[in-house]
């Protein structure tokens, strides 16, 4: 059997999410060794897939965070094993087959393998699948410590604080402006207050001329 293309079609058609289970062909998956809860980096996992009674082989499959589902391997009800590209072994995973017992083996865990792991099977035309085991490497935490004070005050930094040399171009642009604004203001206002005087010295002769016409 073609594993690949058989699942995506099938998955297409009856998969929603994973998890779910069918009266009488309850599968179940799990991690071999029980007191594993958080796979690590480099460590070899392995998981186990227990199908029905009468099965026609299984599907390993791994859905990411992103709920994006990933081919794994199928392996036959005759222990033949069909990973992705059709290949009969892989670099990164095992797949063998005991009984009703289907095992997945991860053989170096990396972020990449991190996700939902499930197993499905294909009998009449149905698709059954199993609850899903997740594998996710642990959560680290980390915490930035808050700055020590002594004495209730503040540490100040000691190195000293240079002037910003934007700060000071833009002043230079300032100055030479107040002066090309300024100086033209005043030079006007000059000129003005000569006007003025001159012509009020020339009213007051104008004035002295007629005053003494009229006599």
């Amino acid at each position: 059997m073609d594993g690949s293309p058989a699942l995506l079609l099938l998955l297409a058609l009856g998969l929603g999410e994973y998890g779910h289970g069918v009266q009488g062909y309850k599968m179940t998956v799990k991690f071999r060794d029980s007191s594993i809860t958080h796979p690590r980096v480099g460590q070899r996992l392995e998981l186990e897939c227990q199908a029905a009674n009468e099965d026609s082989g299984i599907f390993w499959v791994r859905m990411d965070r992103g709920r994006t589902l990933h081919f794994i391997v199928f392996i036959s009800s005759m222990a033949r094993t069909t990973f992705e590209g059709k290949e009969r072994t892989s670099r990164r995973f095992e797949a063998t087959k005991d009984s009703r017992f289907y095992r997945l083996v991860v053989k170096s865990f990396t972020p990449q393998d991190e996700g939902n792991y499930f197993c499905l099977m294909n009998s009449n035309q149905v698709l059954y699948f199993s609850p899903g085991q997740p594998a996710f490497l642990p959560v680290i935490v980390t915490t930035t410590p808050a700055p020590t004070t002594q004495g209730g005050t503040t540490e100040e930094d000691p190195s000293p604080k240079t002037p910003d040399p934007d700060t000071s171009k833009k002043k230079e642009p300032d100055f030479f402006c107040d002066i090309f604004i300024w100086v033209p203001l005043a030079g006007a206002c000059v000129l003005l207050l000569l006007a003025l005087a001159v012509t009020v010295v020339l009213c007051q002769r104008t004035r002295s001329r007629r005053c003494r016409c009229k006599r």
